[in-house]
């Protein structure tokens, strides 16, 4: 009898459900829901980078996207759904109470943007983040070692005591902060007591400072010794930490009932959205698997054994089956990457949206729609030289190498006769030099990197984009043939916590769809970038300075 699995992925924007075919990985159904809240920019300040998410949007769209997708299959396949496992964005942790309830869902704290998710992209705590490694000097055990040894504002702790030191409400209430990814698993099993909230390592080692090596989070002493406000908190993250092979439970009453499945589906550990991804691309040893969206989360994995006593600087962390279970896991990635390309779009989409409105609304619309793609197809024509405007890739920070999200993106040699294809080649270039850099911090540290697999919406809508990405690497790039690898890695989990194979291995093999494109470098072209890539490898430098 032929079994099912969900794959759920929740992004920066929407929700994906998808249901999967556990013995071949053919996908069923697909369903995506925008998040409503979030789409009209509530409970945010993009000019203090101050980005927040409601947990109504999480749960409502993910109901809605679940039950099209059981509607659209039926009750027959729908009653042999044997496992979910979810995937989010992170560190993207909201403060709980005892009943593991977010604080927003509280009628007192409805409309607090401080007790909300607060998003990745959220850099609102930088200067706690400077704290945080200041104060990591003082301790004889380095507790940033297995981070890169740079803590980053996008992480756990660093928005805790950010939000803690601003909002006494929010802190008085606040029993522990639970990431997003481990949240809905407790959610989707009746979880009622955070103190039994079960943690993936993913989130857990790569954003909150876990590790195997150390035995688990730093001692209360280090996060009291920081600020008093923190005292006792790292006692309340006491619940089991787990790879993503292992169950959380089954559903609940309420939640099967809500969704249209059995209460004998088992859901999973959660982990990082680009984590499941990498699963879902079909991640080998030593390749560099890049998933791109919004930011970029590139992931490589290797044998443990490869990496006695390798620790590789300024990158988001390596840790002890993040990935794959067995195996290192290793995360590095761009804060900003399609972000910027939308930046741009809607800089050029201004009077369209608050002029052009005024007199044909739809009109506006239809061309704003057509703006990438043009922006595309013409910056593909303009003829690579040395002197062609170039940009740096900061417009969110600098996530990977050497965490600095205090640095501010820049576009250098405009002229009076820079125009909008030329401008967006420069930023396209940015990008792939921000990708460049990732892979020489690798290699420089001693990792080998055999191949560049890609991943995500961008790498199978632009193939501008992917040419100029593998001509300034100097590297092929294959690119997975699903569009929803995050949500397929998630269902590959679920299929091995329901023994529908018996390591996540197996299920790669039999799920995975394979890839269906590649791209190779134009050696003609790579003198010319080498020399452009040069000028951005110096701004970097400077800025480290």
């Amino acid at each position: 009898m032929e079994r099912y699995t969900f794959g759920i992925d929740f992004g920066t924007d929407s929700v994906r459900a998808v249901l999967v075919n556990a013995q071949n990985g053919h996908e069923m159904a697909v369903a995506i829901k925008e998040y409503p809240r979030w789409k009209a920019g509530m409970f945010c300040n993009p000019q203090a980078d101050q980005y927040r998410q409601h947990p109504l949007d999480y749960l409502e769209c993910m109901e809605s996207a679940i039950r099209e997708c059981v509607d659209a299959v039926g009750p027959e396949i729908a009653g042999r759904v044997v496992g979910l496992s979810v995937d989010t964005t992170a560190s993207t942790p909201v403060a709980v109470d005892r009943t593991g309830t977010p604080l927003s869902l509280l009628p007192e704290f409805s409309d607090n943007p401080n007790a909300m998710f607060v998003l990745w992209k959220d850099h609102t705590a930088n200067e706690e983040a400077l704290e945080i490694n200041r104060h990591a000097e003082n301790f004889e055990i380095n507790y940033l070692q297995y981070v890169g040894g740079i803590y980053s504002s996008e992480w756990f702790w660093s928005k805790i005591l950010h939000i803690f030191r601003r909002d006494e409400a929010v802190r008085q209430a606040t029993y522990t902060w639970v990431e997003h990814c481990d949240w809905i698993p407790s959610v989707l099993t009746g979880v009622r007591d955070a103190s039994l909230i079960k943690r993936g390592v993913c989130a857990a080692g790569h954003k909150a400072l876990w590790a195997q090596e150390f035995g688990g989070f730093p001692p209360n002493d280090f996060f009291s010794s920081l600020d008093p406000l923190l005292d006792g908190l790292s006692d309340t993250l006491n619940g089991e930490v787990l790879d993503a092979s292992h169950a959380v439970g089954t559903l609940s009453e309420e939640w099967a009932r809500r969704l249209g499945l059995s209460t004998k589906v088992l859901v999973g550990i959660g982990a990082i959205d680009c984590h499941m991804g990498a699963v879902g691309g079909q991640i080998e040893p030593y390749y560099l698997s890049k998933v791109i969206g919004t930011s970029t989360c590139d992931i490589l994995v290797a044998p443990t054994e490869d990496m006695d006593g390798k620790l590789v600087r300024g990158i988001c962390g390596q840790v002890r089956g993040s990935v794959i279970p067995g195996m290192l896991g290793l995360e590095a990635g761009q804060s900003a990457f399609g972000d910027i390309y939308a930046w741009f779009k809607n800089l050029l989409a201004w009077p369209l949206r608050n002029i052009l409105s005024e007199f044909d609304e739809n009109l506006g619309e239809k061309v704003e729609a057509r703006i990438l793609k043009e922006l595309n197809q013409q910056a593909a024509q303009i003829e690579l030289t040395e002197e062609l405007e170039w940009a740096m890739d900061w417009w969110n920070g600098r996530r990977t190498p050497d965490a600095d999200l205090l640095l501010t993106g820049s576009i250098h040699g405009l002229r009076l006769g820079s125009d909008a294809p030329r401008i967006f080649r420069a930023l396209v270039e940015a990008t792939a030099f921000g990708s460049k850099s990732i892979v020489e911090r690798f290699i420089s540290e001693g990792i080998p990197i055999k191949g560049l697999i890609a991943l995500g919406g961008i790498s199978r809508k632009s193939d501008f984009i992917m040419q100029v990405m593998t001509d300034v690497i100097g590297m092929p790039i294959k690119v997975h043939r699903s569009e929803q690898t995050c949500a397929i890695g998630g269902a590959m989990f679920a299929a091995t916590i329901a023994g529908v194979y018996p390591n996540i291995h197996e299920a790669m093999k039999s799920m995975g769809q394979g890839f269906d494109k590649e791209f190779y470098p134009d050696h003609a072209r790579q003198a010319t970038y080498q020399k452009r890539y040069e000028k951005y490898r110096n701004q970097s430098v400077g800025d480290r300075k």
